[in-house]
């Protein structure tokens, strides 16, 4: 006999809306977030305000799913100008509130605004001089009433149909979290050169940060011959230093023309004699250039405007300082 028990998961999974289930999600969740931004009021900017004021960093604690956020919470502060950490309520406790200085503002999250390892906490907080910002869904709480400032992230439910499980709630406490870091982003003025700065290895931070000077060819691995140089010995030069061209310079190194691959078949198929031309009769004069200081970023977008391999580095004087291909931007992940 087939037991009942095995086959029911699997006709339920057959009979399951799963599309309709995560569309109930969504509308629960983005009406959570509605009733939530509606409250953000002046206990908002307060928070705001003991957030920019702080001569530390803002700590942030939470327990179980709380924790999760509250970690999440912390990293985006710190990634955004606000120097800020997270703190486990727990190992709190056993000697990590010792990280926590009197010049520190406290961000405790509990959405019952009742958990033990929090709370156990505030009385060392107080005795401190720690000001305490409370994230709950309860403002009647222990926790909300313990603190300067409370944020109220209560949700009209959750997005679990058996309401148990945080969903809507943590979706709130998370986007409180995000506003909290915008408004303080915009407050200090916070740029894209500022946040680059602060993730030098991600994609922003090497479009950002990273210059020509960087990653360009300099000294002899720069491709270079004189305006009486043949084509032939401006082919060895292009052979040897492996970039796909060579700059044509005067006696001050001074650019005068390129040369490149694609200039090399052009002349083949003229009949271009590589032995005893000089490079200047086929040379492309005012070739497109960038310089040293310029973002390695620029120098894509000029090389996929322009339907380029490469480019000279040219300083103020318009002398040759270095060389650049587009295997450079590959290796740097510019692109």
């Amino acid at each position: 006999m087939t037991d009942p028990a095995a086959t029911t998961p699997r006709d339920s999974a057959a009979t399951a809306d799963f599309a309709g289930s995560g569309k109930r999600v969504f509308r629960i969740e983005a009406a959570a977030l509605e009733a939530v931004s509606a409250r953000l009021d002046g206990d908002f900017t307060r928070a705001c305000q003991l957030m920019l004021e702080a001569r530390g960093r803002v700590v942030c604690t939470g327990m179980g799913k709380s924790g999760h956020i509250a970690r999440k919470i912390a990293a985006t502060l710190a990634s955004t100008g606000t120097p800020s950490f997270y703190v486990h309520p727990g190992e709190a406790g056993h000697g990590d509130l010792g990280m926590i200085t009197d010049a520190d503002v406290v961000l405790a999250l509990s959405y019952s605004g009742e958990s033990d390892e929090v709370l156990m906490l505030l009385p060392v907080l107080k005795r401190q001089g720690n000001p305490l910002i409370s994230m709950t869904g309860r403002p009647d709480s222990s926790l909300a009433r313990a603190a300067e400032v409370h944020l109220d992230v209560s949700v009209p439910e959750e997005a679990c149909p058996l309401h148990l499980a945080p969903t809507s709630s943590t979706t709130a406490s998370l986007a409180m979290g995000d506003a909290l870091a915008v408004a303080l982003l915009e407050a200090r003025g916070f740029t894209a050169d500022d946040f680059a700065r602060s993730h030098p290895a991600g994609a922003l931070g090497r479009r950002l940060l990273l210059h020509i000077a960087d990653i360009m060819h300099t000294g002899a691995d720069v491709p270079r011959v004189h305006a009486d140089a043949t084509v032939s010995e401006a082919l060895v030069e292009i052979s040897g230093k492996r970039l796909g061209m060579t700059a044509v310079v005067d006696g001050g190194d001074r650019l005068l023309g390129l040369y490149t691959d694609g200039d090399l078949r052009r002349s083949l198929d003229a009949g271009v004699d590589v032995r005893t031309t000089p490079i200047a009769e086929v040379m492309t004069r005012s070739p497109r250039t960038i310089g040293p200081d310029a973002l390695a970023v620029e120098a894509a977008q000029l090389m996929e405007t322009h339907k380029i391999g490469g480019l000279l580095v040219v300083d103020d004087a318009g002398r040759v300082v270095g060389a650049l291909n587009i295997h450079d931007l590959l290796r740097a992940r510019v692109v």
